[in-house]
């Protein structure tokens, strides 16, 4: 009998010690988060999704010691968008259905964005986007969606405004038919048109190789300037068979332009004729005061040069921390709800970023935020980051 009882009893405590492990690892389970990113891992646009990424990693090693000191382990998981909106949204799902990632950082287009972020706004998650600028990314007022950029409908004016500076008369106008490179275009043309440019030609094109139809009117008007609005990989197709088809004129883009792979894809061409220029709402690492031991750390531990937007992805991944930090400590040490961190990021007065100093309004924009035109200055990739900086603008966002 004792026998018996001996052994129930080693078989309750042992069961006991189960259950109480069970809770110490639940209760250090509760302290594990998860910040995603999302952006172009893989594709013709990973050059600038890669480092983005990569810029967001770093933040997380460098800053997230005061986490680590409350006892949180913070995880870094990155999601690869391929620059589609179908895989965006399934990679939104996946997201927000694990309930340790408590933010998100992404993404790089904003045909890819819109749509993703409606899924993180229906679950709640803070998303704080280092490049998106399509307008509508902020404009649904979702609690949920900040930029840390500006937008087309300013950069587009930007851009015409100061190709009438170089004394255009007349543009033909492209665009890449996406929601970011249509939209800036049509606020490109329309600005043209109000400042007395005549534009020759609106068009779209989803052509990737062959450009050899929209070439025909193009030549045929010979305008001044050519303006795309899209991305490097597309344009830069398109710049390259233009000149080497005879014209002669500028070329223009906007920020989706802005990748070494732009000169890797048409080489001199953007440095013949009228030359290339293309304005963005990030300028190289370089040229904001704070990023210095950025772009050396960034080298040391990625051996290249950053990317366009790679110190956005940095900064956009430091004010989730700290909005996750926030956040945490008003729920006295507790991991907070994704509502709570959504709430804490929004609520970031003046905070000291590398490429600036960071407020959002009531619908998550910056309430200030610098513009560039850059002229492309080299046929080599590899000085991409020494094109010059030909005008900087610091601009608030239109009134809602």
């Amino acid at each position: 009998m004792f026998k018996h009882m001996s052994k129930a009893f080693s078989l309750f405590v042992a069961a006991s010690m189960t259950v109480a492990a069970c809770g110490m690892a639940s209760a250090a389970d509760s302290k594990a988060i998860k910040v995603a990113t999302q952006s172009p891992l893989s594709g013709d646009q990973s050059v600038v999704g890669v480092d983005m990424k990569r810029g967001a990693e770093l933040a997380l090693e460098q800053l997230g010691k005061p986490l680590a000191d409350m006892g949180f382990k913070v995880e870094l998981a990155p999601f690869d968008d391929q620059a589609n909106p179908d895989t965006g949204v399934a990679n939104a799902k996946r997201i927000v259905s694990d309930p340790a990632i408590l933010a998100i950082m992404g993404h790089y287009n904003s045909g890819v964005q819109i749509p993703s972020s409606e899924v993180y706004h229906t679950s709640g998650l803070a998303n704080v986007s280092p490049a998106n600028t399509n307008p509508k990314v902020t404009t649904r007022g979702y609690m949920e969606i900040n930029r840390i950029v500006g937008r087309d409908d300013v950069q587009g004016v930007v851009g015409a405004d100061f190709a009438l500076g170089l004394g255009t008369k007349t543009v033909f106008v492209l665009h890449d038919k996406t929601a970011y490179g249509q939209g800036i275009a049509e606020f490109f043309k329309k600005r043209a048109g109000e400042i007395g440019m005549k534009v020759l030609g609106f068009e779209g094109t989803e052509e990737k190789a062959n450009f050899d139809a929209l070439l025909s009117p193009i030549l045929a008007g010979n305008p001044d300037l050519v303006y795309f609005g899209g991305m490097y990989s597309q344009a830069a197709v398109l710049f390259k068979q233009a000149r080497e088809r005879g014209y002669a004129g500028t070329f223009m883009s906007d920020d989706g332009f802005d990748s070494s792979d732009a000169s890797k894809i048409a080489g001199q061409t953007l440095i013949d004729g009228g030359g290339t220029y293309y304005s963005t709402v990030s300028g190289p690492a370089s040229v904001y005061a704070g990023t210095a031991k950025f772009i050396t750390d960034f080298k040391a531990k990625y051996n290249s040069d950053p990317q366009p937007f790679a110190a956005q992805g940095y900064d956009s991944m430091a004010i989730i921390l700290k909005a996750i930090e926030n956040a945490a400590k008003a729920g006295g040490g507790a991991t907070p709800s994704r509502e709570a961190v959504a709430e804490a990021v929004r609520e970031l007065k003046d905070f000291p970023g590398i490429t600036g100093t960071f407020t959002f309004n009531q619908i998550g924009d910056p309430t200030v935020a610098k513009y560039f035109v850059l002229k492309v200055n080299s046929a080599d990739p590899a000085k991409w980051s020494d094109n010059s900086i030909v005008k900087t603008l610091d601009i608030a966002p239109p009134q809602q």
